[in-house]
This record gives C-alpha cells, structure tokens and sequence, in this order.
C-alpha cells in the first residue's frame, strides 16, 4: 500500500467480503485486557472468569453490541453474567488481515452479515477450552460437556479461567460445528443489554465526554452555500479574544478556531469576520429543486428497476385508470450527538477518539488527512451519541478533525460541530418524487402498475462507480420483484417500476430506512388509492394482490387481527394499513388515528409486525421496533430540510422539530420470527410508520396527503 494512502481505494477493500478467523495472536494494548492470552480475535477469558467479547460493529442504541455477543456466548456457552465487551481497533484489525470482518454498522446489517463468523468464533474458543480439559484429565474431548463457564467431566470440572492459558496455545482445529437455533439457550432470548447500566450511571463516555491531557478545542464553520468555497477571512480581529490559539484554515471551504474551551472558540468563531465565494448554487431553491424532479417523470431517461408485462399496452386498454404523483424532501439526521472527533497528530503518527459507523472508513478518512500511511494511524470508536447514517460513508468531521490537529503537532484537539453547523452541512435524505398509474379491469382487478421515480441517487453521490447504465439499484428498495433486500410482494400482471435520475447539488447520504422510506409510502398509500377507485376494501384487496407472498401475508394478517380491523372502535377512530419488505425483513403496520374538527391529528396506537427470519434478541427487536416508528413520525409529521439562496434554512430543532413524547403513540410490536433466513431490524419498520398513518388520515377525514411532511397541510 502506498505511503499516503488512496481513500477511495482503501475504503473498496475494507467493503469486502469478511475474512476467516485468525487465532492464536495477542492484541496489546485491548481495554482491561493485560496480557492474558486470547483464545481468537473474538473472545479472551481473564483469570477472574471475566470473559471478554470483541464487538466489532458499532453500538449507536440499536443493540448490536448486545446481540452480537450474544451469538458469541451462544456457541462458547460462558456465564452470561461475566460478559463484557469492548471494540477491537480499524487498525489492529488491518495489522491482523481483518480478522474481525467488516467494521461498517449501517443497512441493519450488523447481527445479519456477521453472524455466522461471530459464532465460529464462539464456537472455535469453546473447543479449544475443551481440548486444555481434556488434555489435563487425558480423556477423548467427546466424552467433555460445556455449561455456563465450566468444562464437565464425569464428577469433575474445569472453569474456562482455569484453562484459558493452556488453550490459547493450541492449534485451531480444522473444522467447527455451529448449534442448530433450536438448541440456543442465549441468543434468541430476551437478555438484557450490556450497555445500559452505563448509560445510566453516567460512566459510558461518548465522544462529547472524551478528555485528553492537554487538549484543545475547536468550532469550525463552512460555507454556508453546497458548491461554495472560503475567500478569505482577519484572524487579526479575534487575536486577543481570552483562550483563543489559533485560526486554521480547514480545506478550501471551511475555518476553524482553536481555543482552550470549546465556548471560547465558538463564540471566537462567530466574531470572525469571513468572506465566502458562494459559488454557482448562490440561488437554489427548493422550488428549483422540485421543478427538475418534476421534469424527470414523464422523461424517457429512465433506468428501469423491475418490469414484467406490457405496461403501456395494459394501461391503454384498462377499464379504470388512477393517478397520483408523490414527494419525499430532503431530510436531515439530526442526530442528538453533534459530529465531533478527537485527533492528536506528529509526523510519525496520527490517533483520532471518535464515534462511527465505520472504523475502517474513519481510519481511511483520518489517513489520507494525516498524510500517513494507514499503519500509523489509529482511531478508537466509541459510542454513538446516534448515527442513522450520518457517521457511516462519509467521515468529514474526522478528515476536519486531523487537518485543523496537524496545525497543532503533537496536542491533542477536540473538534465539535455546532448545532447549526451539523444541520446545514449533512449528507440529506435524498429528494424524490413519484408518479404512480394503475390500469384495473371491468371487475376492479389491478392489472397494471407503472411507478416513475424521479430524484436523487445517494450512490451516485458517493460511489459513482456504481453507478452502471444510469440505474442506480439502491433507489428501488422495496420494489425489487424477487429481490432478496426488498421484494415487491404484490402480483401485477402487468409491472414497470423505473427512475428518472436527478441530483441537485445538495450532498445526500444514507439515512435511517434510505430509499425504503418514501418507497413505502408511495406503494402502500397509493395501494389504498386503487383500492378506493374499485371499491375494495383495503386489506382485502391486498390479501388477494399478496397470496402467492406468504411471508408478506404473514405479518399484514398479523397486525390486521391485534389491530381489530373491521371491527366496531370507538367514534372517530380510523385505522390504516401498510406493508413491506425491506432489509431481508417482512414488515407490516397498522395505525390508529383521530382527527379533530379543528384538522388536530392524534396517532393513538401502531401495531408493528416484524418477520426477520431468526430473532437474536426479541425485546431488543420490540424496542427497536417502537424506538423507529419515532423516527419515521417524526420525519412524517414534521422534517423536512428546504433550500433558500443555496442555504438550508432550518438551522436548529426550533425549525426541525422532532416528535415529542406526548405526540408518541402506544407500539405494539409483534416480532415472529419464521426461520431461514437473517433479516435486519433496524430499519425496516420505519418505513410503514409513515404510510400507515397516512391511510388513516384518509379514512378519518378524507384527505390524501401526497407532499410531505404533514405539518404543511390542514387537515380540517
């Protein structure tokens, strides 16, 4: 690898396929770890029985941490109660050939992408632990049993500290049997988390918390315009302000000032006197914005993402046909923990304290900033404050962090962004909107559906390369007949789903749900327009549209039946459906809601199905279920980021407002997990929160909402 190392390049090979495990290799420098030999790269037993679990994903709230140690324990069979974990680094990982896999924690794929490795690696250091027993007592390993921590054999047992040392210098053997899910006695059990007990005494420290002797801190500003750059700007006029060391210039588009507080050199910072050139988007807007998307859905540059049947034909020879067009707006993260990242810099090594996604793409980020090789270089992950997308792909703060640091050679600084900096300098929900026509037959049958996307590619914003033949395949979630992320489920005769790319200079990225949220919305709230159109009732008709999908069919019947459909509720009370597949899992909802005769919304109750093949941890499931269904009301009801003179306008929670408790419905989430296959479960239920609700606003007033978010329209 060269000196200086490629970003790009760096980030291509740390996205591939996890490698095998490595054993029999010490990791100096572990939290608590001493020099106890490790059994493999994911498990180290202390001599005070503590056994140690190597997560490797990111924790942000969504219980990875827990699930996946959960799986380790499983195949090891510790004490539950003597567990603990801790993050192994990106760059021990890259010094060890990655033994611990992919580091990135996004498209709920953290428990679905590592759990067969995971287990192995249980499962490896539990036969090694056999193996020590077997060899001290000189009987045959398969005359040995293993329960909570202890190695059994005919009236005598072993602890696995006891015999820790002997077998972390055994060979490997060759090859490792993993339980049948029917056999789990730990995962697939409602265990509780292994991280709230800090979050609750206030000893978990996130990167906001970080300390370091002798460090600085820094506020930095950007320009405020997308495409913009910085001209010029007097350091001279802050220099005697209490605490400030120094005015850096962060790239071509940004300043930043160092003080010894972070407060002195915000409000240093807001004193500067700055001059921008704003660059060719000076006069966006977001009625510009619309206006291009709204052109792309009648153009004929579509890349198409599924299509069976003739669609113009069956559409010009329907009986009935419905129309609607669709928008998503832009959207922030909004996460509650501001970026931020700690970074100590020397022309011989570079360490950044941050929370990410994704260790090894911070690492990339940090590496090409420090002008060192990835060997020199470090950064310790540590809890997320949130992430939702925004800390996964994209790493500026941490390139920021080391640039704004190599100004300051061997002193620690903490860089912090404002609220108002992380608002308008996001990577936004991409902009789309959408055309929907159906044809139906002389018996109200649907026979045809053509959906038109037109709108931002979040690949084509990062990874162009991707981008083959103008499609990119990340737009269609959802929508993806047979597609094994997000099949389409409803049998049309007659199919054509395409898009029509159009990126506006705003920068998109990876947001919680990512396409699979307005994708739903359009789909399941349009799949209630025909459904009014041939006078049918809406479960109905998406019971017949469903039957050849039984697992969709499963977990719409699912919350249909808690929910009461068809039954008699209380005045003024609506129901409405919504279902999808998204992520590898089957997801449905079914929302009830009153609106007043003042147009005053009130969602009382959701109840959430959840299908994702095998269940790890199913209160953890439920509470991610009911944790999302905030997220994605809360970007129904109220977020959306809108452009003025090429600015975001929202610049705090005052104008990007999220849900507040009072507003939050009852959940009830049903998690049914049917076998077979590893679905993700971060994500998928945010996007029927939406649509759902949606149906029954129209059930209860009449009224289609098709432009989001609802805080614009009147539903009196």
């Amino acid at each position: 690898m060269s000196a200086v190392l490629n970003r790009r390049g760096f980030l291509h090979a740390t996205s591939a396929a996890a490698g095998g495990l490595m054993v029999g290799f010490h990791v100096p420098g572990l939290a608590q770890g001493g020099d106890t030999p490790e059994l493999n790269a994911w498990v180290q037993v202390l001599p005070d029985e503590t056994t140690v679990i190597r997560i490797a994903r990111s924790e942000m709230g969504q219980g990875t941490l827990t699930g996946l140690a959960q799986l380790v324990a499983e195949e090891l069979e510790c004490d539950w109660s003597k567990v603990r974990t801790e993050y192994p680094t990106p760059g021990q990982n890259l010094a060890r050939n990655r033994p611990w896999g992919s580091m990135s924690t996004g498209g709920s794929r953290g428990v679905r992408d590592s759990h067969e490795y995971v287990r192995k690696g249980g499962a490896l250091a539990r036969a090694l632990l056999i193996q020590a027993a077997a060899n001290r007592w000189d009987v045959a390993v398969v005359e040995c049993t293993t329960a909570a921590g202890w190695v059994h054999h005919v009236g005598k047992r072993l602890s696995y500290g006891q015999l820790a040392a002997e077998a972390a210098k055994l060979a490997s053997p060759a090859d490792i049997q993993l339980k049948p899910v029917a056999d789990w006695k730990i995962a697939g059990r409602p265990m509780k988390r292994l991280d709230t007990a800090a979050k609750l005494d206030g000893s978990q420290v996130y990167g906001m918390d970080l300390k370091l002797p002798g460090m600085l801190n820094a506020a930095i500003k950007d320009c405020p315009v997308f495409g913009g750059r910085l001209r010029s700007f007097d350091a001279a006029a802050i220099a005697g302000r209490p605490g400030v060391k120094k005015v850096v210039q962060v790239g071509d588009t940004a300043v930043a000032v160092v003080a010894d507080t972070w407060w002195r050199a915000k409000t240093a910072l807001e004193a500067l006197p700055i001059v921008w050139d704003e660059g060719p988007n000076a006069k966006l807007s977001s009625a510009d914005v619309a206006a291009m998307l709204k052109a792309g859905l009648d153009a004929n540059d579509a890349a198409t993402g599924s299509s069976q049947g003739d669609v113009a034909a069956a559409l010009a020879g329907a009986a009935q046909k419905v129309e609607a067009v669709y928008s998503a707006p832009h959207q922030n993260h909004a996460t509650m923990e501001v970026m931020n990242a700690t970074a100590k810099w020397t022309a011989e090594r570079c360490e950044v304290w941050t929370p990410t996604q994704n260790g090894e793409g911070a690492l990339a980020a940090a590496a090409e900033a420090a002008g060192l090789p990835p060997s020199a270089c470090e950064v310790y992950k540590l809890h997320l404050g949130g992430g939702f997308g925004r800390r996964g792909a994209v790493h500026d703060w941490v390139r920021q962090a080391v640039l704004i640091a190599r100004e300051l050679p061997g002193t620690p600084v903490k860089l912090i962004w404002s609220r108002e900096e992380d608002m308008t300098h996001g990577r936004y929900h991409p902009v789309t909107q959408c055309k929907l026509t159906a044809g139906l037959d002389a018996a109200g049958k649907l026979t045809a559906l053509h959906m038109r996307i037109s709108g931002q590619s979040i690949i084509a914003g990062l990874f162009p390369q991707n981008i083959k033949d103008g499609r990119d395949p990340v737009v269609f979630q959802g929508l993806n007949a047979g597609g094994a992320e997000g099949a389409l489920g409803y049998a049309v005769p007659s199919l054509l789903i395409d898009h029509a790319m159009r990126n506006p200079p705003v920068p998109p990225g990876f947001w919680r749900g990512v396409n699979l949220n307005q994708n739903a919305i359009y789909l399941e709230c349009f799949i209630d327009e025909v459904a009014q159109a041939a006078q049918r009732d809406p479960l109905e008709l998406r019971r017949e549209l469903l039957a050849n999908s039984p697992k969709h069919l499963a977990v719409l019947n699912a919350v249909a039946a808690r929910a009461g459909w068809g039954k008699p509720r209380a005045k003024g009370r609506h129901l409405g459906l919504a279902q999808i597949m998204g992520f590898g899992s089957y997801v449905a909802a079914c929302a009830e809601v009153s609106v007043s005769k003042q147009g005053e919304l009130k969602v009382h109750r959701i109840v959430a199905a959840t299908d994702p093949g095998h269940a790890v941890n199913p209160q953890q499931i439920a509470a991610q279920v009911e944790g999302s269904f905030v997220y994605g009301l809360s970007a129904a009801l109220f977020g959306e980021i809108t452009l003025k003179d090429g600015r975001v306008e929202q610049q705090n929670f005052d104008s990007y407002p999220v849900m507040k408790m009072a507003q939050m419905p009852a959940v009830e989430a049903i998690v049914m997990p049917s076998g077979g296959f590893w679905g993700g479960v971060g994500e998928p239920t945010i996007a029927v929160a939406a649509p759902a609700v949606l149906n029954a606003i129209f059930a209860a007033t009449g009224k289609r909402i098709r432009d989001l978010p609802l805080r614009k329209h009147s539903l009196a």
